[in-house]
């Protein structure tokens, strides 16, 4: 029993052993890939020792296709519309009335009286009078003096002396030297070749189809309708009155006072102001010293010393002014505030409402929907595979190393010690002090109080009462009421019960076709030529697989 289950096995080795025998016909040498090296699929070109040749297999391939496809779906759409619907409302309505009413008006009645006024008037009467004055004038008196000053001055001292430095300079000593240098240079070999390539080209083919389209458009469709409008209209309607005013004003008066002006003069004096004190740079002669390092006399510039002296005295004038107290008695002006009583007209302006009735035109507008169709064509593009066949040639470059040589001449420096020495020459200075004295004069201002007297006229200006009398007519307005009668227009509200037509909106659910185009996946098999790679018969010697070589 347990062999007779072995059997199935057994002849699926066998199976699998003559498969593998198959294939290794060409001791495993076959391949689906490119070569490279074989011309067409009908030739097999024979190769040498380790050569090979190539034959065409066809190789079945699947391929995924898209192909479209038409369906016929369905979409809901809502169309909104409006419908027209009367409606009872309420509306206020204005209604006028007529009405009289009794008012009262103050008329006023004017009177002209006369009235005696008496009435004093300040007249001037001037005066000139005689003063005499007594003031104080402070003069100037110049004092000369004399005095002695004592200062320090900084004189310079120089001393030469000299030192020895001693000091190393490194001279540089040039060496030359050979060597040999081992290189390798890279030198490129070119090689041409030749190979096919099979590619596939995918080709666009075009197909045109044509589709119907439904769509809706809404049209507006205008009406034109009338109201009738209720609306007031404001009259203005202007009044004359009159009112009784108080005002100010400024009447001008006149009185005296006594001011106390400040005067005086200016003098000319002149004064001596000594000369500034200045500063100034004196070098001292140089001296020639022979510089045995470099053969030749060296100037040397002598020292710079600072030496201050002053500028000579100058002389100046400046103005000195000499005041003065004087008292006088002015006439002045000030105004003093007087009321008075004035009537002015001014006119009231009230408004009347006076209702009107107009007819408006205005305009509906709604939108109708309309189904149209339009049919579009629209192109469909599909790719069809088409195989096609190059040779190209390219070149190879591997590159070669080739050893070369050369011989380099350089040069060594190396700097060398070298021990000197010099004499230096130097200035030293030293500030010596010395005591000096000059002699200064200067002069001294000291004012000296003289008593002097001048005689001033002056002007008074007293004010006499003189009494006058004058008549004046004035007007004396008294208000007389007077009863009037006036029509008075009044505007009430009332409700009012009417039919109105209102477009009420609405919303119809409509189902309408419409066609989708949607590519289906198809896979198909076809025939693809390969080009298959061999060995020869004797590189398969060694193979023990039964191909018949």
């Amino acid at each position: 029993m347990r062999k007779l289950m072995l059997l199935p096995a057994i002849a699926a080795m066998l199976a699998v052993g003559s498969a593998k025998s198959a294939d290794a016909a060409y001791c495993n040498a076959i391949s689906y890939q490119d070569c490279g090296g074989c011309a067409s699929a009908s030739d097999v070109v024979p190769a040498a020792s380790g050569g090979c040749g190539t034959h065409t297999v066809m190789k079945t391939v699947r391929e995924t296709v898209y192909e479209q496809v038409q369906e016929t779906r369905y979409r809901t759409r809502y169309v909104r519309s409006t419908e027209q619907r009367e409606v009872q409302a309420t509306r206020m309505v204005p209604v006028t009335t007529q009405k009289e009413v009794q008012y009262t008006v103050m008329k006023p009645v004017y009177e002209t009286r006369t009235k005696v006024i008496n009435y004093t008037v300040k007249k001037p009467v001037y005066e000139t009078k005689t003063r005499v004055i007594n003031y104080t004038v402070q003069r100037p008196v110049y004092e000369t003096k004399t005095r002695v000053i004592n200062y320090t001055v900084q004189k310079p001292v120089y001393e030469t002396k000299t030192r020895v430095i001693n000091y190393t300079v490194k001279r540089p000593v040039y060496e030359t030297k050979t060597r040999v240098i081992n290189y390798t240079v890279q030198k490129p070999v070119y090689e041409t070749k030749t190979r096919v390539i099979n590619y596939t080209v995918q080709k666009p083919v075009y197909e045109t189809k044509q589709r119907t389209i439904n769509y809706t458009v809404y049209r507006n469709v205008q009406e034109q309708k009338t109201r009738t409008v209720n609306y007031t209209v404001y009259n203005t309607v202007r009044e004359q009155r009159s009112r009784t005013v108080t005002k100010s004003r400024m009447v001008p008066e006149t009185y005296t006072r006594t001011i106390q002006v400040r005067g005086g003069h200016w003098e000319t004096q002149t004064y001596e102001v000594p000369g500034p004190t200045r500063t100034r740079v004196i070098r001292e002669p140089g001296t020639c010293t022979w510089d045995p390092c470099q053969c030749k006399n060296v100037y040397t510039p002598g020292c710079c010393r600072t030496e201050t002296y002053q500028c000579a005295p100058r002389t100046c004038t400046k103005r000195v002014w000499h005041p003065t107290c004087e008292t006088k008695e002015i006439t002045c002006t000030r105004y003093r505030r007087e009321c008075y009583t004035v009537e002015v007209p001014y006119t009231v302006c009230r408004q009347v409402a006076e209702c009107r009735t107009k007819e408006v035109c205005y305009t509906v507008c709604r939108r109708v929907p309309e189904c149209r169709t339009k049919v579009c064509n629209y192109t469909v593009c599909r790719m069809v595979c088409e195989p096609r066949q190059k040779t190209c040639t390219y070149k190879v470059c591997r590159m070669v190393c080739e050893p070369r040589q050369k011989t380099c001449t350089y040069k060594v420096c190396r700097m060398v010690c070298e021990p000197r020495q010099k004499t230096v020459c130097y200035k030293v200075c030293r500030m010596v002090c010395e005591q000096r004295q000059k002699t200064c004069t200067y002069k001294v201002c000291r004012m000296v109080c003289e008593p002097r007297q001048k005689t001033c006229n002056y002007t008074v200006c007293r004010m006499v009462c003189e009494p006058r009398t004058k008549t004046v007519c004035y007007k004396v307005c008294r208000m007389v009421p007077e009863c009037r009668t006036r029509t008075v227009c009044c505007t009430t509200m009332q409700k009012e019960c009417y039919t109105k037509t209102i477009c009420v909106p609405k919303c119809e659910k409509v189902c309408e076709p419409y066609t989708v185009t949607r590519c289906v996946p198809r896979t198909i098999c076809k025939q693809v030529p390969v080009q298959v790679c061999c060995p020869a018969p004797a590189s398969c010697g060694g193979c023990n697989s039964g191909c018949g070589c």
